[in-house]
C-alpha cells in the first residue's frame, strides 16, 4: 500500500507537484492519501484528489478538519470520503 501525504498548502504548486507521485502510485495497488495536515486547499489539489478516487482501486483520502470543511462546502466530502473518514 502507498501513502502520500499532502502539504499543509494545497495550492496549485502543491497540485502539480503531488501529479507525477500520483500517477505512479496509482497502479501499484491500494493508495492512501494522509491530508491530516492540510491547513488550505485550493481548486487544483481538489480536482487531483477527485481524479485519485476515480483512478485505479480508488485513493483512500485521510482528511484534516479543515480539508473535511472545504470539502463539505463545495459539496465534495461524499466524492472524496468513505463514510468513516467523513
Amino acid at each position: 500500500m502507498s501513502t502520500i501525504t499532502l502539504p499543509s498548502r494545497c495550492d496549485r504548486a502543491a497540485a502539480e507537484a503531488l501529479l507525477p507521485e500520483l500517477v505512479a502510485a496509482l497502479g501499484n495497488g491500494p493508495l492512501v492519501i494522509d491530508g491530516t495536515a492540510c491547513t488550505h486547499i485550493g481548486q487544483a489539489m481538489f480536482q487531483v484528489l477527485a481524479s485519485a478516487r476515480r483512478s485505479g482501486e480508488g485513493a483512500v483520502i485521510s482528511a484534516s478538519p479543515a480539508l473535511r470543511d472545504a470539502a463539505r462546502q463545495i459539496g465534495l466530502d461524499s466524492d472524496l470520503f468513505d463514510g468513516a473518514n467523513a
